[in-house]
């Protein structure tokens, strides 16, 4: 098989990992001599209740045994998603409730750059160095890291960057700015978190100079930051937030909320100011009511704060230089990008599975299942723990 992959599918690196997958359960990975690993990354911060989740699984085929695709997203009304977005407005503060259904966290980041647009008349958009939100045009045109996406330009114009944490960088915000658009923790540049109430400055600033305030929640979102979404931690609520990834329970999925009165505007003037075919699709969004459900109504959320305790304690080491992230969203830096390489993939070799951070080369990414149990966080720590032995005494 592993040969077919290479010839047949195309692929996003020159190295890719390679593991020939025969199944999944739980929180753990089988390769097809059966070998088990244990699984620290969650398909990227995706599948939030871990693999074949019951819940999930039942809830996927209880509906492709009803109806699957019936019609494009917006003209009939189906139970899955019309009963999705309701339970996401109950759960968001009272501005943040309609919600429009994508396929992708990166349409659904699409879908909020157009809405501010919209709303607002203006054309500027401001974006952080070293964000990343996508990677479709729109997307990568607010991705703050150039060297991704030089070779691709022209992007969309009017597109200007602030450093995210740099108060100063916010008068950037004028009456020319149509929105900002912000991961609530920073992902791809290593996890870094709003500091001094940043984030609250970002909301003043946009509401003096009337600015549309977008929070990215595709990673921090569905409970891995111990709340529903990672801006709750902060206190402010955005004008619109992007959500995807752990959404689905694994399932491929994304969606942009606001308010009726903002959201209402992609229906007129022109109409179809944002289409989709497959949005909103009633297996998937059953999938996504059943993690929404599971989330909310269990103590899940709340177990991923003492789960952040746990991994603290125990990642302590002298190639561990911090830990960042909040709950399950960590990184656990190393002094080097080469001395991250061997850790993951020695410890790929030894049965966990770690993978990197996009611009951020000294970051291991460590973003398990949420219901990953104590027993598998010490297993895990102790493999890394291990392989940095090795590597300390090679040194």
């Amino acid at each position: 098989m592993i040969n077919d992959f290479f010839k047949y599918q195309a692929q996003t690196s020159p190295y890719p990992l390679g593991m020939e997958v025969s199944h999944a359960k739980g929180s753990y990975i089988y390769d097809t001599n059966n070998k088990a690993y244990l699984d620290f990354v969650a398909g990227v911060s995706a599948t939030s209740l871990g693999h074949q989740n019951q819940r999930v699984n039942n809830a996927i085929i209880d509906q492709l045994n009803k109806y699957s695709h019936v019609m494009v997203y917006g003209e009939y009304a189906q139970h899955p998603a019309t009963e999705l977005c309701r339970l996401l407005a109950e759960n968001l503060p009272p501005s943040l409730n309609k919600t429009y259904l994508t396929n992708s966290g990166t349409e659904a980041t699409e879908g909020a750059l157009k809405l501010a647009r919209r709303v607002t008349g203006r054309s500027q958009l401001i974006s952080c160095y070293n964000a990343y939100h996508g990677n479709t045009m729109g997307s990568m045109s607010v991705m703050g890291f150039e060297e991704r996406k030089q070779i691709f330009r022209p992007l969309i114009p009017d597109v200007d960057f602030i450093t995210f944490n740099n108060e100063e960088d916010l008068q950037k915000i004028t009456t020319k700015t149509a929105g900002i658009i912000l991961e609530t923790i920073q992902g791809g540049a290593g996890f870094v978190q709003p500091h001094n109430d940043f984030l609250k400055k970002v909301r003043q600033r946009c509401d003096e100079v009337g600015a549309v305030m977008i929070l990215d929640e595709i990673q921090p979102g569905f409970g891995r930051t111990g709340k529903l979404f990672g801006f709750e931690n902060y206190d402010v609520v955005p004008d619109v937030i992007v959500m995807g990834k752990g959404m689905g329970g694994g399932m491929p999925v994304g969606a942009f909320t606001a308010s009726e009165k903002m959201m209402d505007l992609l229906s007129h003037d022109p109409k179809l100011g944002h289409i989709t075919t497959f949005g909103g699709h009633p297996v998937i969004a059953a999938a996504c009511l059943a993690t929404l459900q599971e989330l909310t109504e269990t103590d899940i959320m709340a177990q991923a704060l003492e789960k952040e305790k746990l991994f603290r304690e125990l990642l302590v080491h002298p190639l561990i230089t911090e830990v960042r992230g909040k709950g399950l969203m960590l990184a656990a830096m190393t002094p080097r990008p080469d001395i991250t390489d061997r850790v993951i993939l020695r410890c790929q070799e030894k049965g966990l599975i770690l993978f990197w951070l996009l611009f951020e080369g000294c970051a291991i990414r460590i973003t398990p299942s949420l219901t990953i149990s104590n027993e598998e966080i010490k297993e895990g720590c102790g493999i890394i723990i291990e392989v940095l032995n090795e590597i300390l005494a090679e040194q």
